[in-house]
Formats: C-alpha cells, structure tokens, sequence
C-alpha cells in the first residue's frame, strides 16, 4: 500500500473522525427515531443531543482534517463535497433544531412529542446525515480498496 507517516496520522484522524461523528449521530438518530411517537424517548432526545452535538462536530473536523492529509485528488473533492452539505445540515440542527428543543426544555415542555412539520425537517435532516456520513465512509473503503 505504501503509505508514509504523514499520511498514516491522516488516516488516523479520519477514522478517528469516523468512530465519533459516525457513533454521535447513531445514537442521536436512533432516539430521534424512537422520539418520533414516544414522549420518553423525546425528552431523552432533548437530553442526549446535548452531548452528541458537540461530538459530531469534533468527529466532523477531525474528518476533514483527515481527510485533507489523507486522500489524493480526486477523492479528497468527494470528501469534501459530502462534507460540505454534512456541515450545511450540522448547521440547521445546531442553529434551528437544537434550540428549539433547548427552549422546550426550559418551558417543561420536554416530554411533548414535536409538531409534525419539525418531524419532517428533522427526518429530512436524519437522511442527509445518513447518507452523507456512510456515503463518505464507503468513499474512504473504496479508495484503501483501489489503492
């Protein structure tokens, strides 16, 4: 394979990107899910997104960083295209959904299931991130795969 030092702690940062991002947004994902009919899993949605929000942007910049070490052209574009829109939805859930919820919260309302219309958003959200975050892994498999 042939990789030098420099590109080893590339690689390095990008799965480590990977294991906290990638695992934040499961569990997040997974209580959204579950959130979607329950009032229990709601308020612990609130809850845990307190925790996973600033674990998927720690996960989501190590990737990158990674990723500018690591790859090669073409594949550090394709990295960053996904990213791109992975650090647009971030933004959405970071400066509209989470304090929403936040307010929620400080209101008592925390247990009440979310209007559907903000389930909608979300779930559009939960795609994007899906997508984009097991998309870019299968790019970083496919390129130690050619390489």
């Amino acid at each position: 394979m042939g990789f030098n030092l420099f590109q080893f702690i590339g690689l390095f940062i990008l799965i480590a990107g990977y294991i906290i991002g990638l695992g934040a947004v499961t569990v997040i994902d997974l209580h959204g899910f579950l959130g979607i009919k329950s009032p229990y899993w709601t308020e612990a949605t609130i809850r845990t997104h307190k925790i996973t929000k600033p674990l998927i942007w720690a996960g989501t910049m190590l990737s990158i960083l990674g990723a500018f070490i690591f790859y090669e052209a073409p594949f550090i574009y394709y990295h960053l295209t996904i990213f791109f829109f992975l650090v647009l939805n971030g933004l959405f859930l970071s400066f509209v959904v989470s304090p929403y919820l936040i307010k929620k919260e400080k209101q008592g309302k925390s247990k009440e299931l979310l209007p559907m219309s903000f389930q909608y958003k979300i779930t559009a959200s939960f795609l994007v991130s899906f997508t984009g975050w097991w998309g870019s892994l299968l790019v970083l498999i496919y390129y130690l795969s050619i390489k």
